[in-house]
């Protein structure tokens, strides 16, 4: 996509695809969308997806397939042990990342379960450049506690450096000279948190290098790593010159285990668990037919096998692979320069715009990603994702930890939304910027003790959505 100049002095990201298929949208009058918002809990994950305009809640499960992955899928061998599907994954993963044995999985966080269940245990340090919700859920589960050693500049909100997933190798190789029981390292492609910031090959080899001074694995979270790989294209020198499936091979051979979401990876709806030696391997194979299904279908459905075959395929073309990056960037650089504060440089996943800064008058304590993401929704149809303290969990002791940064994150699925939709997105985020102080915090009304932010219920601190929704009648008539 970057390859083509417009003559004019605007330049636009341009689709390598063109729409074959469609799916009709709603977009319902502000007042409809309050009582949406009210009945979902103020939280967008229970929204009902008729209420939603553009769904930019995750890219998880919901990218666009191709043609190609929509016609492998008729070719399913649906036997329940010894799939021919399988088989077809199974050589195709093998081809792309070089790893002897491959488990499969019915999603990302099916994989974590099955990884942590096998390697962690009661006092466990495990080390990262820096968590996911789910992944840390099941660290503590097994009686593990994370460690996160970021790179000092990935939570500096202002800060230009390319590579801002990077782990910070001295604190790591501090950790394990140090007591602490370390039983594996975890990377994270794309690091979710913290705005979809990618990890450079070097840092990653470099970790890998003091990891295997101590013989422990490094296992990498891959979910995002089709925007990682762009990314070390675009901004890391040695990568410049790689095309994009040997950049892929050389993440993959830093790593000991290497296991993604399909659902992200892959264009699919599924995951899987890539091993290096053949005793992780049999320690973890068991923990498939308990939790899963059985070896050859890991919970999935081999019509979805056959469409991640392909899509693995594809994310080794530069071309499928860049358009939501360049998306992100296009969002990210017309809200920076009107003045809205956001994640730079532009991520992959998504746009995020930074809550601390655009509604600095709500205290932590009071959620200001999460009523931000409510705002958004409420005056524009847009569904996006808390990533903040809400996201966080409380301590055994009840204490509720303040994250490093509250996001709202708009996820930009691949291949989903059009650029007239981004402008739409664009125009409704500025206008609320400028309305900001309108606002409130919220408040938890029922709050789950696990994974919170998926399923419990918070309510505004005053009537500010009542007032947001009247001065955005008074700016837009009767307007949508």
């Amino acid at each position: 996509m970057s390859r083509v100049k417009f003559h004019g002095d605007q330049q636009y990201p341009l689709e390598m695809h063109k729409v074959r298929i469609i799916q009709k949208l709603n977009l319902l009058p502000i007042e409809e969308r309050l009582d949406a918002l009210q009945q979902a809990g103020y939280n967008t994950f229970l929204l009902q997806n008729d209420d939603v305009f553009l769904d930019m809640l995750t890219d998880s499960g919901v990218n666009a397939m191709s043609q190609e992955q929509q016609a492998a899928m008729m070719q399913a061998d649906d036997a329940y042990a010894g799939s021919s599907t399988y088989t077809r994954l199974e050589s195709k993963v093998r081809e792309l990342f070089g790893m002897r044995y491959f488990l499969p999985a019915h999603q990302g966080r099916a994989c974590e379960n099955i990884i942590f269940s096998t390697l962690v245990d009661d006092g466990d340090v495990i080390p990262m450049n820096y968590h996911f919700t789910t992944t840390k859920a099941h660290i503590t589960a097994n009686g593990g506690t994370v460690a996160e050693y970021l790179h000092p500049e990935g939570i500096d909100v202002t800060a230009e450096h390319p590579f801002k997933g990077n782990m910070d190798v001295a604190q790591l190789r501090e950790l394990l000279a140090s007591d602490a029981n370390v039983p594996l390292v975890r990377m994270e492609a794309g690091t979710n948190l913290i705005g979809g910031q990618p990890f450079s090959l070097e840092n990653l080899r470099e970790v890998h290098a003091v990891a295997q001074e101590y013989g422990i694995p490094l296992v990498l979270d891959a979910s995002l790593l089709q925007d990682n790989l762009y990314f070390m294209k675009k901004r890391e020198e040695q990568c410049a010159d790689m095309e994009i499936r040997e950049i892929a091979m050389a993440v993959a051979d830093a790593c000991d285990i290497f296991y993604f979401s399909a659902r992200k990876l892959g264009f699919g709806r599924g995951g899987g668990i890539c091993i290096r030696e053949e005793e992780t391997y049999k320690q973890m194979r068991g923990l498939v037919p308990l939790f899963e299904g059985f070896l050859t279908y890991g919970g999935m459905s081999v019509r979805e096998m056959e469409a991640i075959t392909v899509g693995l395929e594809e994310t080794m073309d530069y071309d499928m692979i860049s358009h939501g990056p360049e998306f992100i960037e296009y969002t990210v650089r017309e809200l920076d320069e009107r003045g809205v504060p956001v994640i730079k440089p532009a991520g992959g996943l998504g746009a995020h715009l930074n809550a601390m800064d655009f509604v600095d008058h709500i205290p932590q304590t009071q959620y200001p990603a999460g009523a931000l993401n409510a705002a958004l929704y409420l005056t524009s149809g847009v569904r996006g994702m808390e990533r903040g303290t809400m996201s966080e969990e409380r301590d055994a002791e009840g204490v509720e930890p303040l994250a490093n940064m509250e996001l709202v994150r708009l996820a930009l699925p691949r291949r989903v939304f059009t650029l007239s939709q981004l402008n739409y997105l664009i125009d409704r985020v500025t206008w609320l910027h400028e309305n900001r102080e309108l606002i409130g915090g919220l408040e938890w009304e029922e709050e789950p003790e696990i994974l919170r932010f998926f399923y419990g219920r918070v309510r505004p601190t005053s009537d500010w959505p009542q007032k947001l929704l009247a001065k955005f009648r008074e700016d837009f008539g009767d307007s949508l």
